[in-house]
Order: C-alpha cells, then sequence, then structure tokens
C-alpha cells in the first residue's frame, strides 16, 4: 500500500506522514522530496527550476514508489505536495495502473493558516517560494480528483493524523504520545526535514 499525503506547503504533511507512520507501528516514510533536491544540485543556480518539471523527478519517484510498495505488507507514505493534473496522473495513476493501492490524502488549511505557519520558516528560501504557491495549491486541492479531504485548521497533529487514519480506512496501532514526548518527536522530524531543505 502507497500513502499519498498530499497538501499545500505548510499543511503539515511532513509531520502528519511520520506521525502516522509512528501509530500505525509500521511502514516507511519515502520523501519525493529528496530525489528532487537530488536533481537540482546537477544544475548550477540559474537552471534550477520547480523540480516537478523533471520528467526524471517524475519516473523515479513512481519506480522507487513501486519498489518500496512491491510485495510488502508495510504501508509506503510519501508527503509531498501534487496539484499539478497531469503529474498526478502520470505518478499516481500510473501507480494505480500498475496494480498497486495507492490511497491519497489531501491535507487542508486555510491561506491565512498557511501564510502563518510559513512565515516561521522563511530563512529557508524554498518556502519563500512556497508562499507564493498557495493559492495556487489551495484551489487545485479543493477539486474532487484530489479527495480524501481533510481539514487541519484547528486541528493538533494527532487529530490530523487520526482523521487521516479514518479517512483511509487504516488502523492506528500506537496511541498519541504525551505532551513533552511529542514535543520532542515533532522536533525530530522538523530538524531532519530542515537537514534535506538545506540542500536547495
Amino acid at each position: 500500500m502507497i500513502v499519498w499525503v498530499n497538501g499545500a506547503f505548510g499543511a503539515g504533511k511532513t509531520q502528519t506522514a511520520h506521525e502516522l507512520r509512528r501509530r500505525l507501528g509500521r511502514g516507511w516514510v519515502a520523501d519525493p522530496e529528496l530525489p528532487g533536491f537530488g536533481l537540482q544540485r546537477m544544475l548550477p543556480g540559474p537552471l534550477r527550476s520547480d523540480f516537478q518539471e523533471f520528467a526524471a523527478w517524475r519516473s523515479g519517484v513512481a519506480e522507487m514508489l513501486a519498489r518500496a510498495d512491491g510485495g510488502r505488507e508495510q504501508p509506503v507514505i510519501a508527503p509531498m505536495t501534487l496539484v499539478d493534473d497531469a503529474y498526478f496522473a502520470e505518478i499516481v495513476g500510473g501507480l494505480r495502473a500498475a496494480g498497486h493501492d495507492v490511497r491519497h490524502v489531501a491535507l487542508q488549511a486555510s491561506p491565512q493558516t498557511l501564510r502563518r505557519r510559513l512565515a516561521v520558516r522563511q530563512w529557508k528560501r524554498r518556502d519563500l517560494w512556497a508562499l507564493e504557491q498557495i493559492d495556487r495549491c489551495v484551489a487545485a486541492l479543493r477539486r474532487p480528483e484530489y479527495a480524501e479531504a481533510v481539514p487541519t485548521d484547528g486541528r493538533s497533529i494527532d487529530q490530523v493524523v487520526e482523521a487521516v487514519a479514518a479517512a483511509l480506512g487504516l488502523e492506528l496501532a500506537r496511541p498519541a504520545l504525551g505532551p513533552l514526548a511529542a514535543r520532542a518527536y515533532r522536533l525530530r522530524v522538523q530538524l531532519a526535514h530542515i537537514r534535506v531543505g538545506a540542500l536547495l
């Protein structure tokens, strides 16, 4: 099974994906940003663009997710904003056509919430670009082809994870963490993600 956690930048995809894996008690978070950053690093600065435009990224992500999913009983969780219809059809549609059980969920938040979340991360160059994508992403993810939708405004990560699990028919095997343990776990995830983002 492949679980694609979609959402605009700042919707909470990464934290949701890692907490979902933890509470499922099994699985693997496969981050599609990693090959994207690697492909960008092969180019000089002026030639770098949105890595989703690279055919190599789209085909590579689909191939790696298929390999990770092949014959295993562990869910593969991919947190990634994907709102271009053609790219969505190529990756998610292609995996489904090949027989993979791809379950898609779109984390939804208001533009105001997204801007507030991204504002605290503006020291990262990519997040300045992400701010410009909010309206485009929010509009796309409201369309029915990007269901299941899970609202995140006013919800904790635990509440979002529980809503995602219910929407996708997944059974959570582990309880939510206590406040201090949850804060430490979220911080570890955040720090790991910052190191990835620093490659840009």
